[in-house]
């Protein structure tokens, strides 16, 4: 893909690898502003490597990355959380035996939230996910995983971020918790303009919420389309 200007994050001839074996190469690759992108591919097409890689967690071996259209020399999750990036992980990432407040203070302090600010950061990510009001006193490893998702999602809202980095947010839910979910961040997104990259298995769904779609097929891009494109399981599945 080509890389216009106005983009969020961009890639171009991004390599990354695990001991020697290549998982993405030569990957040219461009986020825009206010959108909600949908990354598919099937497992093992380099789509979790590729938001590890962004959010600085795995480290390029040759390529470039580009933030607002700036080369990064050396990526570092804080310095991107700082700079209004943010990642909710594939397997939710919570200490089960740390309660649902205890999680989000700790979040706070790791976002860099200012103590005087705290309070009213967590209202707003309350009013954007109002459930986790009702579970908030309870310990995470006693939720159910649709309630322990949100957690996770609430927690990467904290930074209050311009970009959202989502991996398998649906692993584990029924399709109605998935769009529970997806529901209010898809509305926040509308009102604040952030932007989205959105990894996912549940192709079906995470359409309903998409502008653009990119499928991925060992480790490169095949495809981009409109989630239109894509509505004919037919379709899909030539892809896969």
């Amino acid at each position: 893909m080509s890389g216009p200007q106005g983009t969020v994050l961009r890639t171009k001839g991004l390599e990354v690898g695990y001991g020697g074996r290549p998982v993405l190469t030569g990957f040219d690759f461009d986020l825009r502003p206010a959108e909600v992108l949908c990354l598919i591919g099937h497992n093992g097409a380099g789509k979790s490597t590729l938001l590890k890689t962004l959010f600085g967690l795995v480290q390029r071996n040759k390529g470039e990355i580009f933030l607002d259209d700036k080369p990064i020399e050396t990526l570092e999750p804080r310095a991107l959380t700082a700079a209004g990036i943010s990642l909710m992980p594939e397997g939710r990432g919570i200490f089960p035996g740390l309660t649902v407040a205890e999680t989000m203070k700790l979040g706070l302090w790791s976002a860099g939230v200012p103590a005087a600010g705290r309070a009213e950061r967590l209202d707003w990510v309350m009013n954007v996910l109002p459930p986790l009001k009702g579970f908030y006193h309870r310990r995470a490893g006693t939720l159910s995983g649709g309630q322990q998702q949100m957690v996770s999602i609430g927690r990467a809202l904290l930074s209050r971020p311009r970009c959202l980095l989502m991996d398998e947010p649906s692993i584990g839910l029924a399709p109605k918790l998935f769009q529970d979910l997806l529901q209010p961040i898809r509305q926040l997104q509308r009102q604040s303009g952030m932007t989205v990259l959105l990894v996912e298995q549940n192709v079906k769904e995470a359409l309903k919420i998409s502008d653009r779609v990119v499928v991925m097929k060992s480790g490169v891009i095949i495809r981009e389309a409109l989630p239109a494109d894509l509505s004919d399981n037919t379709k899909l599945m030539e892809l896969y």
